[in-house]
């Protein structure tokens, strides 16, 4: 009787889940037709089968992968349709500004949901990645020699290896993941490794060098990305407390050297501190990102109708400030909310883990997609110094869009229960 009440009750949940997702996947189909038909609308004159290619790839694509995961994934499906709504979001503002990157970005997409396939089925099969400790180190030491030879400096920044004219790949967004996996084979096997001192301290030598090196590549924004994700892990699963202090003063007193060493870090707190100084030159970006989300209002001047041209880089860095603009704060603040859920779908993920290594691969990738957020809309809102970073599935960029599907795969694996 019991067992019958209980199976009666989980198919209850299995068809509310079911009807639930159908309502998300339909309210997201709802959207990108709407957001579409306002972009067209606008210059329906030049319409031609390019821009009806594009309509048809974006809700197809989007829509075959959030049934993909359903179909084949016995997982949390819903942080693939969080993704998807974060990325229609994201693809209507880059189209708006810019077509043809809308179209970079929708093939990038493309290849971030076989990342994200391939990525799922090797973890699926393939079961050593907790032993693989010195195999991430040293591929990400292989990543940061590799920027440093073949590397080029953009907007104050040695973090991108360009590929011919028209393609640019940044190594860094592929060693967080790797630092991630780092960080929980280490706490893995943090035990075995107590009874070394070499491997005890190994992980906060490895942490430190990282550091170093995006130091020398002037990316202080990854810095602030994996100090985070570090001394968060650190508060969850390190048993000697001191090591937080110590690691919080030392981060602190880096923060410090930063703003001394580096010229391009002054002028960014500089701005910061008060951008209406510097509004011809240097400060020119944060005010009419400023300007943008306030002519914004609630509900937006409408796609199409606002000027997030005018921002610097709009497309990628300043993308909430044109979402707001032309979306409303509502919809920036539907773009916060939508990184919450997916943190705390994260987070449950690794509460509910059994499986010790992948319970901190969830937690750590959680940390990164709330931190890469925060950091930018804290910077776009003036709460702290901007920060050259991404927005994960929003902002235009092949290696974030990748990075960020190959996170969301390995969160999708490790949302399984049965692992």
């Amino acid at each position: 009787m019991i067992s019958k009440k209980l199976m009666s009750r989980f198919r209850t949940l299995t068809v509310n889940s079911h009807v639930s997702t159908k309502s998300i996947q339909g309210l997201l189909l709802f959207f990108q037709i709407l957001g579409l038909f306002l972009i067209m609308a606008r210059d329906f004159a030049n319409f031609d089968k390019t821009k009806l290619y594009f309509m048809i790839a974006l809700i197809g694509f989007v829509y075959i992968s959030g049934k993909l995961v359903q179909k084949f994934t016995r997982g949390d499906y819903y942080i693939m349709l969080i993704a998807n709504m974060l990325f229609s979001i994201g693809i209507l503002e880059i189209y708006r500004l810019n077509n043809k990157l809308a179209y970079r970005q929708i093939i990038w997409f493309c290849i971030g949901i076989v990342a994200f396939w391939v990525i799922y089925l090797i973890l699926k099969y393939i079961r050593i990645w907790s032993k693989m400790y010195y195999f991430y180190a040293g591929i990400s030491y292989l990543l940061f020699v590799a920027t440093f030879l073949l590397g080029s400096r953009i907007n104050g920044a040695k973090n991108w290896i360009r590929l011919g004219k028209n393609f640019a790949f940044q190594p860094s967004e592929l060693i967080k993941i790797a630092f991630v996996f780092l960080i929980a084979a280490y706490y893995k096997n943090r035990e075995k490794f107590e009874k070394d001192i070499f491997k005890k301290y190994s992980l906060h030598f490895f942490f430190y060098t990282f550091l170093g090196f995006l130091f020398l590549q002037k990316d202080l924004g990854t810095v602030l990305v994996f100090s985070g994700v570090f001394i968060f892990a650190q508060y969850m699963y390190e048993p000697h407390r001191k090591y937080i202090f110590v690691n919080l003063l030392i981060l602190s007193f880096g923060a410090v050297l930063g703003y001394v060493l580096f010229k391009h870090v002054k002028v960014r707190v500089k701005i910061w501190l008060d951008p209406f100084k510097y509004a011809d030159g240097m400060g020119y970006q944060i005010i009419q990102g400023f300007y943008a989300i306030a002519s914004g209002g609630f509900f937006g001047k409408g796609l199409g109708l606002g000027r997030p041209d005018y921002i610097p880089f709009a497309e990628s860095d300043y993308i909430f400030a044109s979402i707001c603009e032309e979306m409303g704060i509502l919809m920036g603040m539907g773009v916060v909310m939508l990184f919450l859920i997916l943190t705390y779908r994260g987070i449950k993920t690794s509460m509910e883990q059994h499986n010790k290594f992948y319970k901190y691969v969830a937690f750590c990738l959680s940390l990164i997609f709330a931190f890469q957020s925060l950091i930018m809309f804290g910077g776009i809102l003036k709460l702290i110094p901007l920060t050259g970073i991404t927005i994960p599935f929003v902002s235009y960029g092949g290696s974030s869009i990748l990075s960020s599907f190959i996170a969301l795969g390995i969160l999708q694996y490790a949302s399984e229960e049965n692992i």
